[in-house]
């Protein structure tokens, strides 16, 4: 195993890079990592980056201290007064951008959520992600009624997509909290792990997957985000579509090699 080289070593977006891994770890313990306007330049720039690097193979998402992300800093928004409302026009605009890298990012985005993953911020992130691991004390809610707002951060599509229209009405509407196993229980995550292992776990779990064909990543991660949109008959021409593009890799003659010759693959992304 190679050491992290470090991408971005300070600020309110951390990212450093470990065998085709990117750990991209949100740095504002103080605020439970509450998302204004500058921390979400510095995610958005962060993602960025893994855009443009091809080793990136899968992004690890977390947050420093004691809670993944409680969704926008409160004590921000209140301090706007007279002036939130265009504050909050800017702070949406940065999350949806930032959303949409994340989804539209090649490498499959992982989050490890420990504490509270709340508001638009929070469970937006948990949303957008491909995969989500969750530490068993973990809490998830949307909580934008309960301010008196409306979901954002794609909430009104990503939440009903995972868990159903009438499930996400009642979160949506009613605020409810969820603990680790309601929401594993929903689908809102794929598993559980011990909240002293929850990095640990994670990192392999991406670590794991990174060992994947990157081109071969990015194709299924792209189905999986718009077949839904799509219906089954166009979903499969499209599916044909992309099977028949990787064909041309020479990832998969690496693939089809391993398996008749029984070895693991070295999948190099090409």
């Amino acid at each position: 195993m190679s050491s992290a080289e470090i991408l971005i070593g300070e600020g309110a977006a951390l990212l450093s890079l470990q065998d085709g891994v990117a750990h991209l770890e949100l740095n504002r313990p103080e605020s439970a990592n509450g998302l204004d306007i500058p921390t979400l330049e510095a995610l958005y720039a962060a993602l960025m980056k893994c855009h443009g690097d091809r080793r990136v193979r899968v992004v690890l998402l977390t947050g420093k201290g004691a809670n993944f992300c409680a969704g926008g800093d409160v004590k921000t928004f209140k301090s706007k007064g007279d002036g939130l409302s265009e504050y909050i026009r800017q702070a949406t605009l940065h999350l949806q951008v930032a959303i949409n890298a994340m989804v539209h990012l090649d490498a499959p985005v992982i989050a490890a959520v420990q504490g509270y993953a709340a508001g638009g911020g929070g469970m937006g992130l948990v949303c957008a992600a491909d995969l989500v691991i969750a530490a068993e004390s973990s809490n998830y809610m949307v909580g934008a009624t309960r301010v008196a707002m409306a979901p954002d951060a794609g909430l009104s599509v990503t939440l009903p997509r995972l868990i159903g229209a009438r499930k996400a009405a009642e979160l949506l509407l009613m605020n409810t909290a969820l603990n680790a196993q309601e929401a594993l229980d929903l689908g809102l995550v794929n598993r559980i792990v011990a909240d002293d292992a929850l990095l640990e776990e994670a990192k392999a779990y991406a670590g794991k997957m990174a060992k994947n064909a990157p081109l071969a990543l990015a194709a299924t991660k792209r189905l999986l985000w718009t077949a839904s949109g799509l219906g089954i008959d166009a979903a499969m021409p499209e599916e044909a579509r992309t099977v028949a593009e990787l064909c041309k890799s020479e990832d998969v003659m690496e693939g089809l090699s391993a398996v008749i010759e029984r070895r693991k693959p070295e999948f190099k992304g090409k």
